[in-house]
């Protein structure tokens, strides 16, 4: 009999907890779609993200073919961007370009996500450790960030990878420094403290105790290391320091149309216009996400 009541008692409060757990997902969706920024930051993204993923079933010419007698169309209903002045359809390398763009601030941030997380808890956890490792950070962020790119990137070749290990050595310190601010506080943590007291090993506090509680930091400024990374690319492919030609990037696309602008606007005010969108969004969504994860910063602002 008591074991019968025991079962029934246990089945009541796996139910119960189950109930709870969806209440709490759906109470997390419903904030989700109630921030604005986050629907509008995150469909933009979401839109173009599409777009170039379905780039060679939307398009009608290849992103570098040639047509010498289609120099400098304007936009129609054949070449819907208009052409360059080499006759390729600029709408075709618009999307194409896309895809650089999105994969390029895409693992930019996901590198450096984790080389900033594991460089920003070491250092807040070990004071030797810090002193050299901050150091380090500071002196690559007394550079500013498009001419330090230029400089790795002169060192390296204009490779689309060599720009991507360009932007991660770039934005890694300033994740670090933001993770390590993060991680100082938690620290001082009672929970913290009572690990150490039992014993626990390093390692073990930091990924362990220490570590889940900066992921809320770490994913709002890996979206802005993203929107960066999408700028300062298209500003290495503009100075011809980032994806080489005839490949299509937003950047070489610009170049190639400011020599034309007066007489073929098309040429810069749709790539602008992806990247503006692009950069946007990406902005949109962090600070939505911000608001999110920050319940403090829900309240300063009411």
């Amino acid at each position: 009999m008591i074991l019968e009541t025991e079962k029934v008692v246990e089945s009541k409060l796996t139910e119960k907890k189950q109930q709870l757990s969806k209440e709490r997902r759906a109470l997390f969706i419903r904030r989700i779609w109630s921030n604005k920024m986050v629907v509008i930051g995150g469909s933009i993204i979401f839109l173009i993200s599409l777009i170039a993923l379905i780039a060679p079933f939307i398009t009608q010419f290849t992103p570098v073919e040639l047509v010498a007698t289609n120099r400098l169309q304007s936009p129609s209903a054949t070449h819907w961007f208009g052409t360059d002045n080499f006759g390729r359809d600029i709408f075709s390398r618009v999307v194409y370009g896309a895809r650089v763009s999105l994969a390029v601030g895409l693992s930019v941030a996901l590198i450096t996500a984790v080389f900033g997380m594991f460089i920003g808890l070491h250092a807040a956890y070990f004071r030797t450790l810090d002193h050299v490792l901050m150091r380090i950070a500071d002196g690559l962020m007394a550079f500013p960030s498009i001419l330090l790119a230029i400089a790795i990137m002169a060192v390296l070749g204009p490779k689309p990878i060599n720009v991507v290990i360009a932007l991660v050595i770039v934005e890694t310190p300033v994740v670090a420094r933001i993770i390590r601010s993060a991680a100082l506080v938690i620290k001082e943590q009672t929970f913290v403290e009572a690990a150490k007291a039992q014993g626990a090993k390093a390692w073990r506090i930091i990924w362990s105790h220490i570590a889940p509680n900066v992921i809320s930091p770490l994913i709002v400024q890996i979206t802005y290391v993203f929107s960066i990374s999408m700028i300062i690319e298209a500003s290495l492919s503009f100075l011809g320091a980032g994806i080489p030609a005839p490949a299509p990037s937003w950047g070489n696309i610009l170049y190639d149309g400011k020599s034309v602008i007066h007489n073929a606007w098309w040429m810069t005010v749709f790539p602008g216009l992806f990247l503006l969108l692009a950069v946007l969004g990406s902005n949109l969504l962090g600070d939505g996400i911000r608001d999110l994860l920050d319940p403090h910063a829900n309240k300063a602002k009411k």
